[in-house]
Order: C-alpha cells, then structure tokens, then sequence
C-alpha cells in the first residue's frame, strides 16, 4: 500500500500542500531507513561467510554501474555513486577492521581527498610521506589498501612503487581499483589519479583493465616490447617503460581485461621477454569505459 499522501488539484492553501509534502518525505525517508537497516543485516550474514573477504572493489564498482544503468530523474547521478561510496565502507566496516593508507606526495592533499570520497568520510586514513611506508602497512595487515600515485614514467626509483610488485613478495600485493572511479568530475572534486593496492588479488568486475609489469633486458626497444605483447594476443592500452642508470628496465603495460597468473599469453611472453607478472587490475571507472 503506498504511503503516498495525495494533493487534490482543489487544494489552494500552500501551507497545507507544503505540510503534506513533508509528511510524505517523512515517509519516504522511513522507507529508506528500514532498507538501510535491512540492507546492514543481509551484509552481516554474506560476511558470516566463511572464507569470504570483506573487501570487493570489483564488485562494489558493478552494483554503482548496475545502479547508475536503471538511475531516472534529475537527481544527480554523481550523487548516487557517493550515496553507495559511504554504504560500501560502512558496511565493509562491519565486517572487521577497515583502514586505508594514503601516499600524499602534494602539500594541498589531493590523494588524501580523493581517498576520502572514494573509501567514505568517516573510515580510518593515514597519511605517509612514501609510496613504500603506505604499502608496508597493507604489507603487515594494519591497513585494508593503499592508495598510490599513478605512475609516471620520468619519476625517481624511490616513487616508482610498482616495481616492487614485480618480486612477489609475501603476502602478494595487487593492485585492485583505480581513483577517481566517477570519471567527470564536478568543480573543486579531487582530480589526483591514483592506483589501489591491496593484499588480496582483484575480482573480476563487468569492465576490467589488467596491468601487466616486466623486467627487460636493457636493449629491448619500445617497438620490440609492442611486437612481443600483440603476438602474444595481449594489445597495451599504454606501456610505461623504466631505465635505470644500472642499465635494469621496467616495463608496465596495460591491457583489456582480467589478466590472471594462469593466463597462457604470459607463457607466450617469456620467449622474449623476462619475467611477465600480472600486478592486478582495476575495474574501469565509469564514463570512462569507451575511453
């Protein structure tokens, strides 16, 4: 039965008709409230799972996707992925600890910014100085992701955090989304790009981009590194390639797609190229999914 409290054509006086409206947004904020509150047990029942992690960036990007597909009306559509950015950290909260660490390279803090409207205004940030000190404490287990500067291909060694990925070290760390997910973004939004990175492989979400890193022996050429990936089935999207005065290379590629340690286009690589690893993947944020 609707709640609805109907406003006759008839009605003229304007404090009635405002009063009446208000009593049905009272209901509908009621409404609201009961889906909130039953939407919270449903989660602590999926996170009585066993086995199951908490965290599901892949996942939480589908449901703003899916949403955001059926969305009509002149609310704002920027306004319903952060309605859904503060249900996913409240509820991943619920179901243990949830503390994200942030590398803030910039005096006027756009990483931390950005961290915050992604992973909510009220879950436990830290701050570091160095991409190494805020994947350490994903490394230890006291924080549930990093949130990294993108890399760039002309920074120093001690920012280029992702070549540390390439050891596989224990426990692995992956990198699992990627920052801003809302593509357009509104005056005075966070505009810093960032990479997460977790100790968790990533799932798999509707539209997915894999980054793939790889040591290179120091003569390989950028044209010989694109012939190598497209034979192999694997076309870069974008290829950041690193050298160092030592004479070691670095090769970060990007491709369509989930990309996992099994995938047979990897085997392909190692005739020509040394040690291709998956670093993860980031599901493709929106706006941006035909880019």
């Amino acid at each position: 039965m609707s709640s609805t409290i109907p406003i006759h054509e008839s009605q003229t006086d304007p404090a009635a008709t405002l009063a009446a409206l208000r009593v049905e947004l009272d209901h509908i904020d009621d409404a609201l409230h009961d889906l909130l509150m039953r939407r919270a047990e449903v989660v602590e029942r999926v996170g009585a799972t066993k086995g199951r992690v908490a965290f599901r960036p892949g996942r939480e990007a589908d449901i703003v996707r899916r949403l955001l597909a059926r969305h009509r009306g002149r609310l704002p559509a920027q306004v319903l992925a952060r309605i859904w950015r503060e249900l996913f950290a409240a509820t991943t909260t619920m179901q243990g600890s949830y503390v994200i660490t942030v590398c803030e390279t910039d005096p006027t803090g756009p990483f931390a910014a950005c961290a915050r409207e992604h992973f909510g205004a009220l879950t436990p940030l830290r701050v570091h100085r160095t991409p190494a000190q805020a994947i350490r404490e994903v490394s230890a287990g006291t924080a549930t992701a990093a949130v990294l500067p993108m890399p760039e291909e002309s920074e120093p060694a001690s920012a280029a955090w992702w070549t540390a990925l390439l050891h596989r070290d224990e426990p692995r760390i992956h990198i699992v989304a990627r920052l801003p997910f809302w593509a357009r973004r509104p005056e005075g939004a966070p505009r810093a790009q960032a990479l997460v990175v977790a100790a968790v492989p990533p799932d798999a979400s509707r539209t997915d981009r894999a980054l793939i890193g790889l040591e290179l022996a120091p003569e390989t050429s950028r044209a010989r590194l694109a012939t190598a990936l497209a034979a192999a089935g694997l076309a870069a999207r974008a290829t950041l390639v690193r050298r160092d005065a030592g004479g070691s290379a670095q090769a970060l590629v990007e491709v369509d797609g989930l990309v996992t340690d099994d995938d047979p286009r990897l085997a392909a690589l190692t005739d020509v190229l040394h040690k291709p690893v998956v670093l993860g993947a980031y599901a493709v944020p929106v706006e941006g999914e035909t880019a």
